[in-house]
């Protein structure tokens, strides 16, 4: 006798509530009751186990629907029943509930849990689903054309595809139901307003210092998902992250801190593999990390050690990936988290980290070297060691007054010149003390003084 588990369940005798155990393993990937045995793994016998031998299969039948193997064992001169369940290809109930067997416990499923159960077992994704109300009319050519253009620009769509009509592409994409309706998938990817169907559906971004009540500024990002992600980058490039300088001979390179096709990635794999049933997708910045959260967990039984291993990929949302792959942003071999790892390691910063977090996927990308939460000394002054100019002290109170505040606004309130703050500006942040993220005229300031020790934040819904 094996240890119960995730496919072996042990009852002394038979009771017609152990339905819902039958119920859970036909909705999971099958198992095994034995009737007539202890949890010591011990037969103890059933003194009615040929009445059982009919009882049991006809109850199967009646409250579940489906037909199972009923087994007579011996022990000995000890009876004992044992219930074949295999895997149904359909959703089962027992009474109108559904029951679903997970490691050694039986769930009842409710809600959004048994929405996604349900649609999984169809062999559908939740983006399969139609939408009631929507027509062409909500479907914005530009996205339709911006997604053609990208596609045959990668070779995944052909050229002439670019005269084709909306509700052709659509089908192409397999985005109208057999009925005509739009998909979820449709107004999601080409929608002219999906928050309209969709009120979750954006992507917000944070910029904190220590703690995720430490906001210093923020932006929320909507309109189609296939356009947002170009949006995103244009954002973090001119407001969020740095973009040091240097030169290659003498041409001037402004390359982002963390690899645009990293960032591209990881956004992309938010975006593509959410539950869109759930909350926003969240970006928060820190000095010394990125943290990327969006609803729905990683798929059963997929860690970072086997996402980090070659792995075969597995969307949450089939009809959003499919788009995504053919206007060349993803691939389609789980490749994905591989491609952030050495992207990143390129650049000499460390391993990405990825977790299930509360009810959905949160991937951790390091800045400047930091991990588990710390700052890289060589970017963050000590104010304590450093002597201020009354001009630099007020910029500093500025600053942290406003982030956002711009050398001519200072040198308005200080009666100097411009080029006066901007010397100012120049020696702190050679010296450590302050640092400008994102473009001259559309940046955010940050102040570097070294903070006291805390707990990582955590993202929150």
């Amino acid at each position: 006798m094996l240890s119960e588990s995730q496919n072996i369940e042990y009852k002394e005798s038979w009771r017609d509530e152990y339905l819902k155990w039958i119920c859970g393993f036909a909705n999971a990937q099958g198992g095994r009751i034995f009737i007539g045995v202890n949890d010591e793994k011990q037969v103890i016998g059933l003194p009615d186990a040929k009445k059982l031998m009919e009882d049991i299969p006809n109850k199967i039948v009646n409250y579940l629907g489906i037909v199972e193997d009923v087994n007579l064992l011996t022990e000995g001169e000890k009876e004992y029943v044992e219930i074949v369940v295999t895997p149904s290809s359909m959703p089962v109930a027992y009474r109108g509930v559904y029951h679903y067997r997970s490691g050694s416990t039986k769930q009842e499923l409710k809600g959004l849990a048994l929405q996604n159960f349900i649609l999984k077992k169809m062999g559908w994704s939740w983006d399969d689903m139609p939408v009631a109300g929507a027509t062409l009319n909500d479907i914005d050519r530009q996205a339709i054309d911006y997604f053609l253009r990208k596609g045959i620009k990668v070779g995944r769509i052909s050229g002439d595809a670019y005269t084709s009509s909306t509700e052709a592409v659509l089908r192409s994409l397999n985005l109208i139901t057999g009925e005509g309706q739009l998909k979820q998938a449709a107004l999601l990817l080409f929608g002219k307003n999906p928050k309209r169907f969709f009120v979750s559906c954006d992507f917000r971004i944070g910029r904190f210092r220590n703690d995720e009540s430490d906001l210093i500024t923020q932006d929320v990002v909507e309109g189609n998902i296939l356009q947002m992600v170009n949006r995103i980058i244009e954002l973090l490039r001119s407001k969020y992250l740095l973009s040091p300088i240097h030169y290659e001979g003498i041409t001037r390179i402004e390359q982002l801190e963390i690899p645009e096709d990293v960032l591209r990635e990881a956004i992309c794999n938010a975006i593509v593999h959410r539950d869109y049933m759930g909350v926003h997708t969240q970006m928060k910045v820190y000095d010394d990390c990125i943290m990327l959260w969006n609803d729905g967990k990683l798929p059963e039984g997929i860690d970072q050690e086997k996402l980090f291993a070659e792995h075969a990929s597995q969307p949450r949302n089939r009809n959003i990936a499919n788009a995504f792959y053919k206007a060349g942003f993803i691939e389609t071999w789980g490749r994905g988290i591989n491609k952030i790892r050495q992207g990143l390691k390129k650049m000499g910063l460390p391993e990405p980290k990825i977790e299930n977090h509360i009810s959905g996927t949160l991937i951790i990308i390091y800045r400047n070297g930091g991990v588990n939460g710390t700052n890289g000394t060589n970017n963050v002054g000590n104010m304590s060691e450093t002597k201020l100019t009354e001009h630099q002290r007020f910029i500093l109170s500025s600053i942290k007054k406003n982030p956002l505040i711009t050398g001519k606004e200072m040198s308005e309130t200080l009666s100097v010149t411009q080029r006066t703050i901007e010397r100012d500006l120049a020696a702190m942040q050679k010296a450590g003390i302050i640092r400008h993220e994102g473009k001259v005229n559309a940046g955010v300031w940050v102040v570097l003084e070294k903070p006291q020790k805390k707990d990582r934040p955590q993202i929150r819904n």
